[in-house]
């Protein structure tokens, strides 16, 4: 049984978020519609995702695979788009093609390489966000900006795969 009051916090949270994103879009002229909201359920259960899905989410995130996994697969019914957000391990790569339709902040063609075998095997498409630093700097994560155009080039999408910058 699912507590009344954790889905009318979940339902005020939620429209919170919400009217920000509104209130965001009116001042830079565009329609919330463009947007997609993506919860991100980390430390939080299964039970939560399924109340969330009820107030009308349809896209969650989740940043560890050990987590999200058996999650996704509790919550397999709900008709949600799942979200691997973060960086991933490439000997994760095969479990989060999975259940994850899109995998966010996608840094380095050898992770490309293993999503896209994984995809291939499991019969999925794979959005793939790819991560790119507009500094000079040297960034924690993802190709700097001089490597950034060309190594999605190399590796163009193939079946199982698709791209996104």
């Amino acid at each position: 049984m699912t507590d009344p009051g954790r889905r009318e916090e979940l339902a005020r949270r939620l429209a919170d978020v919400r009217g920000r994103m509104a209130k965001a879009c009116e001042a830079a002229g565009r329609d919330v519609s463009e947007l997609t909201l993506i919860a991100v359920t980390k430390t939080r259960p299964a039970s939560d995702v399924r109340l969330l899905a009820g107030l009308g989410v349809a896209d969650v995130g989740e940043n560890r695979d050990a987590e999200a996994a058996p999650k996704a697969a509790e919550c397999a019914g709900l008709n949600l788009t799942w979200h691997f957000v973060g960086q991933l391990q490439t000997n994760k790569a095969a479990s989060v093609v999975r259940y994850a339709s899109v995998v966010h902040s996608v840094d380095r063609l050898r992770l490309v390489h293993a999503l896209g075998r994984a995809a291939r095997g499991a019969e999925r498409v794979v959005e793939c966000l790819v991560e790119v630093s507009l500094t000079v700097i040297r960034p924690a994560a993802g190709p700097p900006p001089a490597m950034s155009p060309p190594w999605p080039r190399r590796s163009p999408p193939r079946r199982g795969s698709s791209w996104a910058a």
